[in-house]
């Protein structure tokens, strides 16, 4: 429940810019600030599956996870760890509000992923630069959620709560999106001058949060977060 992170963000992006060795960091910083992979030069699109209009979670069919794998994605070069990023001052957003439930601890589980796309993601501040992932993800196992739409609104409302009171600023409306297997739930903010979406999701034997870096200086649309976030969670939880 909320790792506390002394480090802010002003000086993470010099520590990144300064591990890379210059203003604009290099394609060989990849062992702090990039996986190493055979990612396509191009941008990664999202997944195209969505949910059926309509759709509705469907009852639980029994699964429980021992693991979180490191997913793999079409696309995308996934690595356990924030990819050499993170926010500090408590900015980067973990999972609370599931006090109710009774976490597992997994044994060499990636509860921390980092994903990059094909094309480097550089984020800028003032006069510094560092790479960022496409999107960060936090996953935790439970013995049961016996109501992932209930415990996916506490963990939202929670976390949001306390995001906000660290200085994440969030526009607009949530989106929800609801499958026989997964309800994720998204909204944009503004952390640090970088405009983020981020998704909170949960099923019957785990709940996590994305959160998605700027694409460009652009907020990832939402609907798009919650495709990368459905193909996410089906990577990282093997059945």
């Amino acid at each position: 429940m909320g790792r506390v992170r002394a480090v802010v963000a002003a000086v993470v992006l010099v520590s990144a810019v300064a591990g890379c060795g210059s203003a604009e960091p290099s394609d060989q910083a990849g062992a702090s600030s990039r996986p190493s992979g055979g990612a396509s030069p191009a941008p990664a699109a999202p997944p195209s599956a969505a949910p059926t209009a309509g759709e509705k979670l469907a009852a639980d069919p029994g699964t429980r996870y021992k693991t979180i794998a490191v997913p793999q994605l079409e696309g995308l070069v996934c690595d356990e760890g924030d990819g050499g990023f993170h926010f500090g001052s408590d900015l980067d957003m973990t999972v609370t509000g599931d006090d109710g439930l009774k976490e597992i601890e997994a044994d060499d589980a990636a509860d921390e992923v980092s994903c990059f796309g094909g094309r480097r993601n550089v984020l800028r501040k003032g006069t510094m630069s560092a790479s960022a992932p496409m999107f960060t993800a936090r996953t935790n196992l439970y013995a049961n959620v016996p109501d992932p739409t209930a415990a996916l609104n506490r963990i939202y409302d929670a976390s949001v709560d306390l995001a906000t009171g660290y200085g994440r600023n969030f526009t607009g409306e949530p989106g929800t999106v609801t499958s026989r297997s997964l309800v994720v739930k998204c909204r944009q903010n503004v952390t640090d001058t970088f405009p983020m979406t981020t998704c909170f999701w949960a099923d019957y034997g785990a709940a996590g949060v994305v959160d998605f870096f700027p694409d460009d200086s652009q907020y990832v649309p939402v609907p798009s977060a919650a495709r990368w976030t459905r193909a996410f969670v089906e990577g990282a939880l093997p059945k």
